[in-house]
């Protein structure tokens, strides 16, 4: 089974919330699905980097991007972010994009590159039309110091009830998935050792959601 499948793509919009890959969980699932034959539209709810070797529309109207989808399958939309080089959500709204795209991929939040994310009250951007979240979490921040392996890490250890010096575990990461209550699923990335995927383990054990681990830059993946 292929990665869609293991975390349960369904057509429509899926939003990716959390640290650790989400931008290349995005591709990965987009080049899968489209790949099937499928129409695929990579976007974000918040704001994204254009991605390389992909056609990134700016600003496109619907006949610009149904022509698009028709002759690529996987194309990135949305509206430019003056002076940063990123994109946020396509003008268009919503309904259009469902027409024009058997699937919406939207990353719904940033990280500032970190493995694990606590989110402040304005985060997520999660569309209203998904039918499912998932939040992506770093394995390579288990057992460094939260202040260093989280995004907003006051925020994340105190949902933790641990000092922002405490190490970041899969206790801490379950204590804070489980606050803010906002995924369907997760996926364990970078996964790629032994005592990677045991902590993704130990994670899923104290979650009642779907938990997947694996590597994006290895392809491997299995469920928890």
């Amino acid at each position: 089974m292929g990665l869609a499948g293991l975390l349960n793509i369904r057509p429509g919009v899926t939003a990716v919330i959390g640290g650790g890959g989400k931008t290349t969980l995005l591709r990965t699932l987009g080049e899968e699905l489209a790949a099937g034959g499928a129409r695929v539209l990579l976007c974000a709810a918040t704001k994204i980097f254009p991605f390389d070797g992909l056609p990134n529309l700016i600003s496109p109207s619907e006949e610009a991007l149904a022509e698009a989808l028709a002759a690529r399958r996987l194309v990135c939309a949305g509206t430019p972010v003056p002076g940063t080089g990123k994109l946020t959500a396509p003008a268009l709204p919503m309904a259009c994009l469902l027409a024009l795209a058997d699937y919406v991929l939207a990353e719904a939040d940033g990280s500032a590159g970190r493995p694990l994310k606590a989110h402040a009250p304005h985060e997520p951007v999660i569309p209203p039309e998904a039918n499912q979240t998932v939040c992506v979490v770093g394995a390579s921040g288990f057992g460094r110091p939260i202040s260093e392996a989280a995004h907003r890490p006051a925020l994340y250890a105190r949902l933790a009830g641990v000092p922002e010096d405490a190490p970041a575990s899969p206790e801490t990461e379950a204590a804070v998935l489980l606050a803010e209550g906002l995924h369907t699923r997760v996926f364990v990335n970078q996964a790629e050792t032994a005592e990677a995927r045991a902590q993704a383990a130990a994670l899923a054990a104290l979650l009642p959601c779907p938990v997947l681990a694996g590597s994006l830059i290895r392809k491997e993946f299995s469920l928890c």
